[in-house]
C-alpha cells in the first residue's frame, strides 16, 4: 500500500512543474485525494457493498470537486490535474499512467443497464482540459485528447483527437510523444490541427503549380524567341510567380 501512496505522489512530482515537494502534494492536491477515496469506494463496490461505495464516491465529490463512480476502474501513475469538474463514469476504464485535466468527461451514451457505456483510456492516455470522451470504445495506449474535443470514436495508439466532433489525427512515429522522455502537458503537441494542416497542404499544391505554369510559359517564350515572327505566348501569361506561399502560411501559423 505504501509503495503504491509513494508512486501516486512520484507520478505527479514528474508531471506538475508547480510541485514543490512530497508534503505539498500529500496536502494540497485534491486528484490525489480522490484516488485514494476512490480505491476505498472501489473495494466496497466490488463487494457487493453499493451503498457504501456510492456514500464514499459521493464525499469524494463534495471534498474534491471530481465525481468519480465506484465501478470504475483505475490504474496505476493517474494523475488528475487541477481536475475540478472531472466526471468518470461507472464502467470507464482508465490505464496506468493517464493525466486527466478538468472539466473532462468520460461518460456514456446508452441507457442499458450492464453494458460498456463508457470509455476505455489505455496506457499513458492525455485527456486535456474540458475534453468529452463518450461512448464504449478505446482510446489507444500514448493518445491525446485536446482541450475541449468531443471524441465519439476509437482513437488509434499515439493519435490525436482534436475539435467537435473529434478529427484524428494519426502519429506520424506510431508511437505518442507522451511516452517518450518528455511530458507533454494538456497533450498539446504540433501540427494538432487537421484542418490548418489540410490548408497548407493546398497552399503548398498551389505554390508549386504555379511554379511549374511560370516554367512553361518561360520555356514556351524562349522557344519562341528562337522563331522570328511566331507570337505563341498569349497576352497576360504568368511567366512570374505571383501567389504568396509564405505570406499565407504565416497567417496560418506555420
Amino acid at each position: 500500500m505504501f509503495s503504491r501512496i509513494r508512486s501516486d505522489i512520484q507520478c505527479i512530482l514528474e508531471r506538475d512543474p508547480a510541485a514543490r515537494n512530497r508534503w505539498e502534494v500529500l496536502t494540497c492536491y485534491p486528484g490525489l485525494h480522490v484516488l485514494w477515496m476512490h480505491r476505498l469506494a472501489h473495494a466496497c463496490w466490488v463487494r457487493g457493498l453499493k451503498w457504501p461505495g456510492r456514500f464514499i464516491s459521493y464525499l469524494a465529490r463534495w471534498l474534491t470537486g471530481i465525481e468519480i463512480h465506484p465501478g470504475a476502474q483505475i490504474g496505476e501513475r493517474v494523475f488528475f490535474d487541477h481536475a475540478m469538474g472531472v466526471v468518470v463514469g461507472e464502467t470507464a476504464e482508465i490505464g496506468d499512467g493517464c493525466t486527466i485535466y478538468q472539466g473532462v468527461t468520460l461518460g456514456g451514451t446508452s441507457l442499458y443497464k450492464g453494458s460498456k457505456r463508457h470509455p476505455t483510456l489505455g496506457r499513458d492516455v492525455v485527456v486535456s482540459a474540458g475534453a468529452k470522451v463518450l461512448g464504449g470504445f478505446l482510446v489507444g495506449d500514448g493518445a491525446k485528447i485536446g482541450s475541449n474535443a468531443v471524441v465519439i470514436k476509437p482513437v488509434p495508439a499515439g493519435a490525436t483527437a482534436v475539435g467537435i466532433p473529434a478529427r484524428i489525427i494519426p502519429s506520424k512515429t506510431g508511437v505518442s510523444a507522451d511516452v517518450s522522455e518528455k511530458f507533454s502537458a494538456y497533450g498539446l503537441t504540433q501540427e494538432d490541427d487537421p484542418l490548418s494542416q489540410a490548408m497548407r497542404g493546398l497552399i503548398d499544391s498551389a505554390a508549386a503549380q504555379e511554379h511549374q505554369i511560370a516554367l512553361l510559359w518561360q520555356t514556351i517564350e524562349a522557344l519562341a524567341a528562337q522563331r522570328p515572327g511566331s507570337d505563341c505566348v498569349p497576352q497576360g501569361a504568368a511567366r512570374q510567380e505571383q501567389f504568396e506561399a509564405d505570406k499565407l502560411n504565416q497567417l496560418m501559423g506555420k
